[in-house]
């Protein structure tokens, strides 16, 4: 009989020893290019083992996206502080949290944003991708309640938010925040630009 002793795969727990080594060769290979039958040798089970719980390879990197979503949207939810000094504060700590995320993530990151996947990129839409969009709404409906935040629309202000941060977290990851060209500390003028643009300025 072959040695098991060394693989991931226990029996009644194939779903999460799928998705661990999926994500395990994600970081690995800085892409996923792997197929379901590359996930099942390395998980020590059959080829046809991963069709029990995803129908194809697809499905399977939605649902890495989606545990992508659940962990920013955990790493955000800690880095907000409890007792905020200022609008500044907040932004900047949830900010500087979701750029780390991306750069410590570059893989899985660019999976949960991929418009090359059809079925990822339309899952923007689902309740755990939108719970990270619903940390910045949060905030912003909480600093226009107590007038330190502009009367604007507030989908408009978070798009702007997240647009920033995006682009800052992609660029991060691709090594292109020089210094010589966007300064020493780039996201937190990027940021400073931004609470500016959101104060309101009768406060």
């Amino acid at each position: 009989m072959p040695d098991t002793s060394n693989r991931p795969y226990h029996h009644g727990d194939l779903r999460r020893a799928l998705i661990e080594t999926a994500l395990d060769m994600l970081a690995e290979e800085k892409g996923w290019q792997f197929t379901l039958r590359e996930v099942a040798r390395r998980a020590g089970v059959s080829h046809a083992a991963p069709y029990k719980h995803f129908p194809d390879k697809a499905a399977l990197l939605a649902e890495l996206a989606m545990i992508g979503f659940d962990r920013l949207r955990e790493s955000l939810s800690v880095a907000k502080p409890t007792a905020p000094k200022s609008l500044r504060d907040e932004v900047t700590s949830v900010a500087h949290a979701y750029v780390a995320f991306g750069t410590n993530n570059p893989a899985l990151y660019r999976l949960m944003f991929s418009a090359g996947e059809e079925k990822v990129a339309g899952l923007h839409l689902n309740e755990r991708a939108l719970a990270v969009f619903d940390v910045a709404l949060e905030i912003l409906r909480r600093g226009q309640a107590a007038g330190s935040i502009r009367k604007r629309p507030i989908e408009g202000q978070a798009a702007a938010w997240w647009g920033l941060i995006h682009g800052m977290t992609m660029l991060a990851i691709d090594g292109l925040l020089v210094p010589e060209k966007v300064g020493s500390a780039p996201l937190d003028a990027a940021l400073n630009t931004l609470v500016e643009g959101l104060e309101n300025p009768a406060t």
